[in-house]
């Protein structure tokens, strides 16, 4: 049986492909139309899913959509109600595209699908669809399950038990109270941009001391021994206006919203590190709770507040809970593969047998070319490559590593979610005290204090990180491990000031506080990762390598060979490789307006 799960028309659209319970595809539409965040119908992302089940639409059985939206306009038209007359411009604003496409779902499906589906269209609940992504991939049989997000219909979090192939929810949070709202209320206060800039956020927030963590508590938030929050709904303004924060929110912190093209002060990174210890506070006490009513020994995370992997760090170490297991696509792109599986397992009732790992297969997921496509790619734009053998591919790629060079490197399957893990990546030398600055400021053109994440060899993480749980999806923070600090002279220096200290023996990913987003490489699932993390080991005994997201700040990350180039071309990067394809930047001709892409960002 086939099952097509979509999320889409609010953010993040995608789509996944269920075949008798096995996880064959999940995409998400921006990877192909470049727009980042594409929230319109995943028609790219549905070809995709079909082309690698190898069907067509007419040969599903069932299409689920990821959240009910009656529920949710039924949300939109009670707020408006119940903060009239001073919500009706928002809630004019919001009426069209509902009265156009989001009230006509199964038209809008039946026309994303060519006319060519006669079978069912279904709905799963947002939270559901959340819950369902979180556990029925994971390597449990049973567990305890955590989701946490901005708002689905009405629901902001609910916890739940999953046991074989079913799922109970138990209790649920409501909007307006919202953890994942209070949290982008935040960034953009800061001056970063709403489901895109929390990852700056919690970036920022090490720069900064939490003084203003008790006001939040204490004016804003009133925070309940399970974790449950209310928040004063003056200090807000998304029920009724059109922006997240109102004026008693900006007097109480003294003053606007920064513009985004403001230079960062201590008073955001203040703000930062307040707020993110807000959050970890409220997810531990959730889970803590999680824990007493259920008693289990795991625990599965989902939702947009799943991906703060500094807060997903501490309830792993300091929670009641074993073992942790969160959902690599944990936003609202998810739950379309959430949407999928509910219906096989827990409508139909079909058996579920847990794998050891999980069986999300690393969450490569994604689309991948071959070797004729990619030639073909590369020769339109003229590119300079070289065809090497697996084993001299991985050897080049670690000597370009070991001697200071940055590398582009595309290879296999995409990766599903918002984290690149390998496949879509840019790999740097972690041991080298200009790589973060240089990777930040001449390839991502963006904001130098942003931190990066190291890649290391599964069974190798607790030599190098306070870690002994395996992270194959960068979604766990741990400090780096002792032996390898390096204490610098920090007197006096504050703020982003911090940057230029040497922290440990790999500073390109330890951030300000000693901490690291650490991704444990699986053989298993990424083969040929872990042959270049080797190949580095054997250069410098470092079994380490800086991994970052293959995109340009603004847009999606890569999805294929063109995309890579283009990056390549249009960034300070030293080597590209695709598939086994080497490219060396001073080789390529000259792509046209490569120089004034570059010039045109305003670099720190």
């Amino acid at each position: 049986m086939r099952i097509l799960g979509i999320s889409a028309f609010f953010h993040d659209s995608a789509a996944a492909l269920v075949e008798d319970g096995r996880i064959v595809a999940a995409a998400q539409e921006e990877r192909f139309s470049r727009r980042k965040h594409d929230e319109r119908f995943p028609q790219h992302a549905v070809a995709y899913c079909l082309g690698e089940a190898g069907i067509a639409a007419g040969e599903l059985d069932a299409v689920v959509f990821y959240e009910k939206p009656l529920l949710k306009f039924e949300r939109l038209l009670e707020t408006a109600l119940a903060f009239a007359p001073r919500g009706f411009p928002a809630f004019l604003r919001s009426m069209p595209p509902w009265l156009q496409r989001k009230l006509h779902l199964p038209r809008e499906i039946d026309r994303g699908l060519g006319g060519a589906y006669s079978g069912p269209i279904l709905f799963a609940t947002h939270h559901e669809s959340h819950a369902a992504s979180a556990f029925f991939p994971s390597p449990f049989d049973e567990a305890a399950i955590l989701t946490i997000d901005g708002v689905g219909e009405w629901t902001t979090a609910s916890w739940g038990v999953g046991r074989g192939n079913r799922i109970e929810l138990r209790e649920e949070m409501r909007f307006p109270h919202s953890l994942g709202l209070l949290y982008s209320a935040f960034t953009l206060y800061c001056g970063f941009r709403v489901n895109s800039g929390e990852y700056k956020l919690m970036g920022l927030a090490p720069y900064g001391t939490p003084h203003f963590r008790d006001l939040i508590l204490e004016r804003i938030v009133r925070l309940h021994e399970d974790g449950s929050i209310w928040l004063d709904q003056r200090h807000f303004d998304y029920c009724a206006g059109l922006h997240m924060t109102s004026r008693a929110f900006h007097d109480l912190f003294g003053g606007p919203p920064r513009d985004p093209e403001t230079p960062l002060t201590q008073r955001e990174m203040d703000i930062a590190a307040s707020i993110q210890a807000v959050t970890e506070e409220v997810v531990l006490r959730m889970a803590r709770h999680v824990h007493a009513r259920t008693g289990m020994r795991n625990l599965c995370l989902a939702g947009g507040v799943a991906l703060n992997c500094v807060a997903n760090g501490r309830v792993l170490r300091e929670g009641p809970f074993e073992r942790l297991w969160i959902q690599p696509a944990a936003g609202d792109a998810g739950g379309a593969l959430g949407a999928a599986l509910a219906h096989w397992h827990g409508h139909l009732g079909n058996a579920r047998t847990p794998q050891a790992g999980d069986s999300q297969q690393g969450s490569y997921l994604g689309p991948a070319a071959t070797d004729v496509e990619i030639v073909q790619a590369l020769d339109r734009l003229g590119a300079v490559h070289h065809e090497l053998s697996e084993e001299a591919l991985c050897e080049s790629i670690a000597e370009e590593l070991a001697a200071g060079r940055i590398v582009g490197h595309v290879w296999g399957r995409a990766e599903f979610g918002p984290r690149a893990l390998g496949h879509r990546s840019i790999l740097g030398d972690p041991r080298d005290a200009t790589m973060q600055r240089r990777m930040n400021v001449a390839i991502k053109f963006r904001e130098s204090f942003r931190p990066f994440a190291p890649a290391v060899l599964k069974g190798r993480q607790s030599e190098w990180f306070d870690l002994q749980a395996e992270s194959p999806y960068m979604l766990l923070v741990a400090p780096v491990a002792r032996q390898h600090w390096r204490q610098g002279d920090t007197r006096g220096a504050q703020g982003i000031a911090l940057l230029n200290q040497v922290r440990s023996a790999v500073p390109a990913i330890t951030h300000v506080d000693h901490s690291a987003r650490v991704q444990t490489v699986d053989a298993a699932t990424s083969p040929r990762f872990a042959v270049i993390l080797r190949a580095f080991d054997r250069r410098t005994g470092c079994p380490v390598l800086v991994n970052t997201s293959f995109n340009i700040r603004g847009e999606p990350i890569v999805n294929d060979a063109a995309d890579a180039y283009r990056c390549f071309m249009f960034t300070d990067m030293d080597t590209l490789v695709v598939g086994n394809r080497l490219m060396r930047k001073s080789e390529q001709p000259p792509m046209e307006g490569a120089e004034a892409y570059k010039r045109s960002f305003k670099l720190d």
